[in-house]
């Protein structure tokens, strides 16, 4: 089969497309025929060898959707032809509040979804929502999960409540915005683009400001007053402008840093602001379950920024890399 392998660390310049053999199902493993897979910023990390647990070769690639195959030995519910979505995070463990020792996603060390075919335990599969294309359901699975987890589980959102989103744009952003949207809450975000401001408020956003103007934070305070629930997947010296514009006893749900580490935490505005600070990443089987119902009963279809063929899987993380999309980014199988 074709895939797309990570022999070497140096960027998305050492992602090789290669023949290599067809996985074969093992025992309560099924082989799923991909249709689509979809990008994550975990996959530009690994190419640069910036993940915990690094093991190579491997087959990049958490999110993917496509048709069973095979069934391997003691599979039961599951027949070839059957259309899925694969939840990439493998042996989450016990506890729904947090994953144990031996939770991973999939695409490193196990070999993922830049390939023709993928091999996963069954219980990893679930049905593709009838509404979505295979474009959106490749796209849904990593940064759905990731972002229904922060917004819902963690951050408990309600109807008629305030959700502030920095860095709109990414695949979990944006997930958050319609997610929060569908819940009831009143959305704002922030992005060093006009133009990405303006898709956010066509999805639905009730304003944005642009985080690179001066004085971003009064001007997002006047805009939106005070947020009950931040939602921060970018982490870096802005985390204390979310302290900033939170409420009082509000939440601060932080999934990600792209930006890097925050340089000095301000504790004093944390404590007598009464704040809750909650980390989250990825989710459980649970937590899988039930985005799907969601996106179902809500008819919640992502956001396609744009798709390469599975052999432009280079110029695809790239093009992530730029930080010029506004969600997901799809690899056309």
């Amino acid at each position: 089969m074709k895939a797309v392998v990570l022999r070497e660390t140096g960027g998305p310049d050492k992602l090789n497309f290669e023949e290599v053999s067809k996985p074969e199902p093992g025992e309560g493993e099924v082989l799923v025929k991909l249709e689509k897979a979809a990008l994550n910023r975990r996959d530009v990390f690994i190419t640069y060898g910036m993940y915990p647990g690094m093991s190579l070769p491997a087959v990049p690639g958490a999110d993917g959707a496509g048709v069973v195959e095979e069934c391997g030995e003691g599979v039961s519910g599951w027949s070839s032809g059957d259309e899925v979505i694969i939840n990439p995070g493998l042996n989450w463990g016990d506890d729904p509040e947090f994953n144990g020792p031996d939770f991973h996603i999939l695409g490193m060390p196990t070999d993922g979804t830049y390939a023709e075919y993928v091999k996963v335990p069954a219980e990893q599969v679930y049905r593709k929502p009838e509404h979505l294309s295979w474009e959106e359901a490749a796209a849904l699975p990593l940064a759905a999960l990731t972002a229904y987890r922060a917004v819902v589980t963690r951050g408990k959102v309600q109807e008629g409540e305030t959700v502030f989103i920095p860095g709109i744009g990414s695949g979990v952003a944006t997930f958050a915005l319609q997610f929060a949207l569908a819940r009831g809450a009143r959305v704002f975000v922030s992005s060093g683009s006009d133009e990405k401001l303006e898709r956010a408020e066509e999805l639905g956003a009730s304003g944005g400001v642009n985080y690179k103007s001066e004085g971003y934070v009064k001007k997002l305070k006047k805009e939106m007053g005070a947020a009950d629930l931040c939602v921060d997947g970018v982490g870096g010296k802005s985390f204390n402008d979310l302290i900033s514009v939170a409420k009082p006893a509000g939440r601060i749900v932080n999934f990600g840093a792209t930006t890097g580490p925050v340089p000095e935490l301000l504790l004093p505005k944390l404590f007598f602001k009464h704040l809750d600070l909650r980390g989250t990443t990825m989710g459980s089987p649970e937590d899988f379950k039930s985005m799907l119902a969601f996106v179902g009963e809500h008819k919640i279809q992502p956001e396609i920024d744009r798709t390469f063929a599975l052999d432009e899987a280079a110029e695809a993380q790239k093009y992530m890399e730029a930080g010029r999309q506004l969600g997901k980014i799809v690899l056309d199988i």
